[in-house]
């Protein structure tokens, strides 16, 4: 009897969800029409830049893998490893030179920096168009309010 009355998925998990906009821009890299074309063109170039960067320092990664692998088997089984000189070198690692990576971490970051500049400087500017339309209408009412005045006193005179 109660089994017809009542359905199984009358109410719905979901229903009271609340939605959270994000307070930064979703569109990015001059999808939106507050780009400049030398601001959009700016931003393809850093994309580029930082894609060619990473590539390069996952590279050099790599190879530092490969070195230190190769280091830790002469070290442990010379017999093994292919002799590749005749004389012995001493291998000095300073603290002081960085590593490929390090260097590669390093153009990373800048370039990611320019890249938040671009994007702060979009923002900066499109803050002040809002600012000077604000004033503009502001102005404008300051205008009508003292047109208002001058009409009453020369009425009054």
């Amino acid at each position: 009897m109660f089994d017809t009355a009542f359905q199984s998925n009358a109410f719905q998990n979901d229903a009271f969800q609340i939605v959270i906009t994000p307070l930064t821009p979703t569109k990015q890299g001059g999808d939106d029409a507050s780009w400049t074309p030398e601001e959009r063109k700016r931003f393809k170039a850093l994309q580029k830049k930082l894609r060619l960067a990473e590539e390069k320092r996952m590279s050099a990664q790599k190879a530092d893998q490969d070195a230190r692998k190769e280091l830790i088997r002469q070290q442990i089984d010379p017999k093994v490893s292919k002799p590749k000189q005749t004389k012995v070198e001493s291998q000095k690692v300073s603290e002081d030179t960085p590593s490929e990576v390090t260097r590669y971490d390093a153009l990373i970051a800048n370039l990611e920096r320019q890249k938040q500049d671009l994007f702060d400087a979009v923002l900066v500017r499109q803050a002040k168009a809002q600012l000077e339309q604000e004033l503009a209408v502001l102005e404008a009412k300051r205008q009508a309010e003292l047109d208002d005045e001058e009409a009453l006193l020369a009425l009054l005179f």
